[in-house]
């Protein structure tokens, strides 16, 4: 395989976009991405999407953005795995790319999901859910993370106030990213008065849904190592992992086996372990999921991810920052799109670029998006050169 680099990235904030179409969207991500690595054109584009042909009725994304940018006749498709679509669609590129298939692909992370009511898009995100064992009997996905996080604290003995320091954190990150749909940091009281959904789970343990597009442009590694004044920007590791869909299924539900597995196959690759990571862009979709991936993926001991954050060490200055320009809670989770967003938040990370939310001497980033309640996990390591 040929080492991989990013060469440009682009992202439209977060938002409630009613006027703009999914290509509206999707092309501003693709032209600053383009413009960001000087380039016009690429051999390939990868979409990942989730949503598109049940909430926007449209299909063939790839055809209709590569049209749409100005490069049709490329190869172009749509890949898909519920929330974890965008880091698939740049994995699907990383491999394009490494095998000398390609020598160059955009990976764009697109999803619309506000202009539909509230009860379409969220019967719409439960079909990542398993079909024959869990939306048959009605759970939607915060129903399926209430009973996960219920379990947690049974199990290990949390209160729901434990879980507070996820989503201050979340939101004070939050507050320096343009790009976030929530700018505003809260506070322990905002946390614990926050209106109920579904027990334990409230408002400020649940992510936002919005709109949103992101891209990367991905080549070879070698081609850029002479000459240019911008930090070099590797894909280390990546992997893909997966889990049965219906969590009743599962050996341990309380146990992100693909976030075990693609986080370990992922530092295989690298060459490195959990204690070499800058920083950690993390799937929390729920606060319940930020303290299973941490611990899954090495950064603290089972049934003790919410104490790594009561002790700050989740906090920019901390041994592990994660959601370091909101995360999926105050950045918000336009779910197709949300694995590209970590990944440009990681390059801005690594560049220098991330402004007032920068993460000091900030070298190696890992970004993990999750597909589902945990059936589909992928995860990349990422190096400044």
């Amino acid at each position: 395989m040929r080492e991989v680099a990013i060469l440009g990235i682009g992202q439209v904030p977060v938002d409630e976009h009613w006027e703009k179409t999914l290509v509206d969207l999707a092309g501003e991500a693709v032209f600053q991405a383009l413009n960001d690595a000087g380039r016009e054109e690429v051999d390939a584009l990868y979409v990942g999407n989730m949503l598109a042909g049940q909430v926007d009725k449209q299909t063939q994304l790839g055809a209709l953005i590569s049209d749409w940018v100005g490069m049709r006749g490329i190869e172009a498709m749509t890949v898909e795995a519920a929330c974890g679509s965008g880091a698939l669609a740049l994995r699907t590129g990383l491999m394009a790319v490494g095998s000398g298939l390609m020598d160059s692909v955009l990976a764009v992370g697109l999803e619309k999901m506000t202009d539909v009511s509230s009860s379409e898009t969220t019967a719409a995100l439960a079909t990542a859910a398993s079909a024959n064992w869990e939306t048959v009997h009605g759970v939607t996905f915060v129903g399926l993370n209430a009973l996960i996080m219920r379990r947690y604290m049974y199990e290990y003995g949390w209160q729901h106030a434990d879980f507070a320091p996820f989503s201050i954190n979340a939101h004070a990150n939050g507050a320096n990213n343009p790009s976030a749909r929530f700018q505003r940091p809260i506070t322990e009281k905002v946390y614990k008065n926050a209106r109920m959904i579904c027990d334990p789970i409230n408002l400020m343990d649940a992510s936002p849904m919005g709109d949103g597009a992101a891209a990367a442009l991905l080549v070879p590694a070698d081609a850029l190592k002479k000459g240019g004044g911008r930090s070099l920007i590797t894909v280390e590791g990546s992997a893909v992992a997966t889990d049965s869909v219906a969590i009743h299924d599962r050996h341990d539900p309380l146990w992100l086996a693909a976030a075990e597995k693609s986080a370990r196959e992922a530092y295989r690759q690298a060459g490195m372990g959990p204690e070499q990571m800058d920083l950690f862009e993390i799937h929390d979709a729920f606060s319940i999921m930020s303290a299973l991936s941490l611990e899954a993926c090495g950064f603290a001991e089972r049934g003790q991810g919410p104490r790594l954050a009561q002790e700050g060490e989740i906090r920019p200055g901390g041994r592990i920052p994660i959601t370091t320009m909101g995360g999926l809670k105050a950045r918000g989770h336009p779910v197709g799109a949300t694995g590209m967003y970590q990944i440009v938040e990681v390059v801005k990370q690594l560049r220098g670029e991330a402004g007032p939310a920068q993460i000091d001497g900030a070298k190696v980033g890992m970004a993990q998006n999750i597909g589902g309640s945990g059936a589909t996990i992928v995860t990349h390591i990422l190096k400044r050169r």
